[in-house]
């Protein structure tokens, strides 16, 4: 294994493993690094043995060429699970499954000063033993498995999005990068708000073809609908608006790591305004790049023929 400990210098032909082992010192965010890998679609074990990986591994159906990868947290802290998570790692590349260790680590006053926060006692404290003195064990126990690992994380410095952003960086293919989910769907508020919903926007102030008798036993998808909705001077000026607010936070959840985002466009009944606007959101996050999907939540308690 080769030690990494800088994102710049990865090859990228490193990216993608079938097994990523998570380990490090306590409090340098183990656990926020498994959080990402479950967010790029990972199958994530805490705490887990490292005897225990190939009868994982079997029973995750993990094999060469398989879609499904997986990363488990595995606390190296006893001397005899280094070697042991080594030999395991050796076996599993003669099955041609590819692996990867990542170490978190950190400064010692950090790690202090995050144990001081949350008033958690260190692990390896015993006794009399100050935190800094766990800390300090903690590290000597954990030389070797530094030194060997494939990337070092230091987390000193950096906020959790931080280090989410560089786990992203090592791990996730472009297209987990650079592409976001985002669901559209239309609702009706009076059968229930939302509760999945990123983001819920309102339109209810907007004129109601339900008004029209010719237009209200018809749906948003119907063209008489949608040019009456979008037709409307208050329509235009709000999707102007609507796309700009779109435009400027979209990319800064994609900064902060956010893969999945749904978006609640909301009317009455969920039959005409929602249902168009939504298809209008869609098709503009779409030509913006974005992988969108539009649905209509209600639209199968509409008041039509």
């Amino acid at each position: 294994m080769t030690q990494q400990d800088a994102v710049e210098e990865l090859d990228p032909s490193t990216l993608g493993p079938d097994l990523i082992v998570i380990t490090g010192m306590s409090g340098a965010g183990r656990t926020e690094a498994m959080h990402t890998f479950e967010d790029l679609g990972y199958f994530c074990i805490d705490n887990l043995p490292p005897s225990l990986l190939l009868n994982l591994v079997s029973l995750a159906g993990l094999n060469v060429g398989s879609s499904r990868k997986l990363a488990v947290v595995c606390d190296l802290r006893a001397q005899e699970f280094f070697p042991e998570l080594a030999r395991e790692l050796d076996k599993l590349d003669e099955m041609g499954i590819t692996t990867k260790v990542l170490f978190l680590d950190s400064a010692d006053e950090q790690l202090l000063n995050r144990y001081k926060a949350t008033r958690r006692r260190h692990p390896l404290c015993e006794g009399d033993m100050s935190v800094l003195d766990g800390i300090r064990k903690e590290r000597e126990l954990l030389d070797e498995a530094r030194e060997q690992a494939d990337y070092v994380l230091d987390t000193s410095v950096t906020r959790p999005q931080d280090t989410r952003a560089k786990i992203r960086a090592l791990f996730a293919s472009e297209n987990d990068i650079d592409e976001m989910h985002i669901s559209v769907y239309s609702f009706g508020f009076k059968h229930g708000a939302p509760i999945d919903a990123d983001i819920v926007i309102d339109v209810r102030f907007l004129p109601n073809p339900y008004y029209d008798k010719d237009l209200r036993t018809k749906t948003g998808l119907d063209r008489e609908v949608s040019e009456f909705v979008l037709g409307q001077p208050e329509t235009k000026r709000f999707l102007e608006r609507w796309y700009a607010l779109l435009d400027e936070i979209i990319p800064g959840y994609i900064k902060e790591g956010k893969q999945y985002l749904t978006i609640g466009v909301g009317c009455t009944g969920g039959q005409h305004r929602s249902v168009a606007l939504a298809v209008m959101t869609g098709q503009h996050l779409s030509q913006a790049g974005y992988r969108a999907s539009t649905t209509h939540r209600d639209l199968a308690l509409a008041e039509v023929n």
